[in-house]
């Protein structure tokens, strides 16, 4: 998929920042074309905590395709049926939540490869992404090129993630800071010398493995500590954060000295 190729070529540019946005509150298929009008690299549907429907999650897909922007999702778990209805609906790659081991990135394989190299039966709206349904046609358009982030979110996963950095499934390491807080007794508690650590093992173990680090977060001040694959908002809570600044400045405006 052409779009999954052309996110794979800019986080190959070692000096170049690439960003997107994670849609988890609310999502519609107009945000695809905010987030192309915004000048975004991606998008990332997020799936996991809120179910959105699913033929609107897929056109947002054929959006994607048909434009060449990449959109990814996050299914709601790191299993083979939740992975697989994700795989179904069209995107050109998946950030998969709190991927532990290797046993974890074989249940992957598994759900987004066919026969022989995984189990998966492809079907539904992502069927469209090939001309044919031979299996050459599935691995040379959709597998070879599909993007695969991991993300570290446990102790667990952290003990093995050089094993899931060197995996060839994996395109880029990605994190959830908040549930990794959460699992090492930090939450939420950003500057946390044992959080710190443990993003410099996982960032150290992409590198080793000559891939990039997701990370989400403030973006300019992320870019500055040298991340190059950023997630630099999530819409709602972004508006939230607008609409607070617009109220604050509107009414200390209207204070008279």
């Amino acid at each position: 998929m052409k779009s999954a190729i052309i996110l794979r070529e800019k986080l190959a540019q070692v000096d170049r920042v690439t960003t997107g946005m994670l849609c988890t509150f609310h999502f519609w298929p107009g945000m695809v074309e905010m987030a192309m009008e915004a000048k975004l690299d991606y998008l990332i549907i997020d799936l996991e905590h809120l179910t959105f429907d699913a033929t609107m999650v897929a056109e947002a897909c054929a959006i994607g395709r048909r434009r060449d922007f990449p959109i990814l999702i996050r299914p709601p778990a790191a299993e083979f049926t939740p992975i697989r209805l994700a795989m179904d609906l069209g995107p050109c790659g998946l950030m998969i939540p709190t991927v532990e081991n290797e046993e974890t990135m074989q249940v992957i394989q598994d759900a987004v490869y066919l026969r022989p190299r995984g189990r998966r039966r492809p079907g539904g709206p992502g069927n469209l992404w090939v001309s044919d349904v031979n299996y050459e046609s599935w691995k040379s358009t959709v597998e070879d090129h599909l993007v695969i982030l991991p993300q570290i979110e446990t102790r667990t996963g952290l003990d093995n993630v050089t094993a899931i950095a060197e995996h060839p499934l994996t395109t880029a390491m990605a994190v959830g800071p908040y549930d990794l807080s959460a699992d090492l007794g930090v939450c939420w508690n950003p500057q946390a010398v044992k959080l710190q650590t443990a993003l410099g093992k996982i960032r150290s173990a992409a590198s080793d493995a000559g891939k990039p680090m997701w990370m989400i977060g403030d973006g300019p001040q992320l870019a500055k500590e040298g991340y190059r694959f950023l997630c630099i908002t999530e819409p709602t809570m972004f508006l939230q954060g607008k609409l607070s600044e617009l109220n604050e400045a509107t009414r200390d405006g209207g204070v008279s000295s």
